[in-house]
């Protein structure tokens, strides 16, 4: 496959994996905001994809709850980041998953042929059946079983990690200074 990959090659690698998928049409939602309606009408995890660099360049696609609350400013250690991380750009994006803002997606990695993208999937939302995503685009939602997921980003060479991510600490929790 030449190019960035459509929803059709998506659907017929899944098949070729042996994987079930069903996906279900809808106006284009742009963030967890937007969709929790349709959500409801879904039954599963819902996610939100954080597309995220470290201070030397390398990526990281971090796949959590849609509603989990994460500490982005302790996120790098647990990911082995060096420095803090920030969001990769609208360009780099398109030309790592192939895919714009909006529509990130783990299913995204099926463009990234050289393996660049680390993958994080948090252990709350890997806990649901299905788990839902977008098919790489904004309008429509794809589910899948959590293990075949799994296989599918192992099948794009993207073994992923699965862990618990960082929650931010609340003041009173805060140790004094």
């Amino acid at each position: 496959m030449n190019g960035v990959a459509t929803p059709d090659n998506l659907f017929a690698f899944l098949d070729s994996l042996g994987v079930a998928h069903a996906t279900v049409e809808h106006v284009p939602v742009h963030t967890v905001a937007e969709s929790r309606d349709l959500k409801a009408a879904m039954p599963g995890g819902h996610s939100k994809n954080l597309f995220l660099k470290d201070k030397r360049g390398r990526l990281f696609l971090v796949v959590a709850e849609a509603e989990a609350r994460i500490d982005l400013k302790r996120l790098h250690g647990p990911l082995g980041a060096t420095g803090r991380l920030s969001f990769g750009s609208a360009e780099l994006l398109y030309e790592r998953l192939g895919v714009r803002p909006g529509s990130v997606t783990p299913f995204g990695l099926i463009n990234d042929r050289d393996g660049t993208v680390a993958v994080i999937l948090d252990a709350g939302l890997m806990a649901h059946d299905p788990v839902n995503f977008h098919p790489l685009h904004n309008g429509a939602t794809t589910a899948v079983a959590p293990g075949d997921l799994i296989r599918f980003l192992e099948a794009t060479g993207h073994p992923p990690r699965v862990m618990a991510l960082p929650e931010p600490v609340e003041e009173a929790e805060q140790p004094a200074r």
